[in-house]
């Protein structure tokens, strides 16, 4: 199992620098406390993902570049690794669900990258991508799985601690493979991390109870949060977790759909389901606020009509 460290993240930021947005960390108040939400979907493709593609992409070698890469991904890993290799000249695979988000398809499709589907509760997306590597030669690039994706998403960590006025004590992330939630907490490791997936959805939540990775279960129900419907975590994520003892959360659609609300209300900022549910614990009282808490939203990609919707409702 690969190790990432504190270093790692700080050598990645520096590689990536001017290459990713340095995101907007901006005021609420959340039951009469200071909040501040680090706004990851202002980021180049509406997503944190861009991080830890472009930190992975930049330490190809010339021959790996040649080949290409294939990722799999539901949309914002997909975008960040297709931005990424645009940006580069590599071609690019993407293992896609069927029943992914159409705004996210297409602007996958609109960086150069060819999609291929997979119907994601009866075809495993690791090993179609691995099969298309054999094939081909081109180099997997993981969603969360791999050291160099873990150090480019805890850059988001580093600008948060920049931009806060005081240390953080409270990070709270929204989360699917861990990878973001480790990177943060490493690059901030005197902040109290806490990670929120969606209910139903939430096995890093039950592994960092059980000490041991445990999977999604195969009748996991229906979730809005399509971006954080990883089937397990990797020993790479979970090992850092658990050594921070990091505790988990879970949310419903309903307390992401207020979550939209907020933000949309509040600051006109537009969030995916996925992106929203670390607010969303926050404003459910799943998580206290605290003085210096900060809720990353991770993500904005969304489907305008899905969005209309739910902003109308609430």
């Amino acid at each position: 199992m690969g190790r990432v460290t504190r270093n790692d993240i700080i050598t990645a930021a520096e590689r990536i620098a001017g290459l990713v947005e340095k995101t907007p960390l901006i005021e609420t108040r959340i039951s009469g406390q200071i909040v501040w939400l680090k706004c990851e979907c202002l980021q180049t493709g509406q997503a944190f993902k861009l991080r830890g593609a472009t930190n992975r992409l930049l330490q190809l070698s010339g021959e790996e570049r040649k080949r290409g890469v294939v990722a799999f991904s539901s949309g914002n890993h997909a975008q960040g690794v297709a931005i990424a290799a645009k940006r580069l000249g590599i071609r690019t695979i993407i293992v896609m669900p069927s029943d992914a988000p159409v705004v996210k398809i297409n602007a996958t499709r609109s960086h150069g990258a060819e999609i291929i589907f997979y119907n994601r509760r009866t075809e495993s997306r690791e090993a179609i991508a691995h099969k298309l590597s054999e094939e081909s030669g081109a180099t997997v690039v993981p969603s969360f799985d791999d050291t160099a994706i873990v150090a480019g998403q805890g850059t988001v960590g580093l600008e948060i601690a920049e931009q806060m006025p005081f240390p953080p004590r409270q990070i709270v992330v929204p989360c699917g493979g861990g990878g973001l939630a480790s990177g943060i907490a490493l690059a901030c490791p005197d902040a109290e991390v806490a990670v929120v997936e969606p209910e139903g959805w939430d096995d890093l939540r039950r592994s960092l109870e059980l000490g041991d990775i445990v999977p999604v279960a195969a009748d996991a129900p229906a979730t809005l949060c399509d971006a954080l419907q990883t089937p397990r975590a990797s020993p790479i994520t979970f090992g850092i977790l658990q050594k921070r003892g990091v505790k988990g959360l879970s949310v419903t659609d309903e307390e992401v759909k207020q979550a939209i609300c907020f933000a949309w209300r509040e600051h006109g900022l537009t969030i995916e389901p996925g992106g929203a549910v670390a607010l969303a614990a926050l404003l459910a009282g799943k998580v206290k606020p605290v003085e210096e808490t900060v809720a990353v939203l991770s993500g904005g990609n969304i489907d305008p009509d899905l969005h209309a919707r739910i902003v109308g409702e609430g």
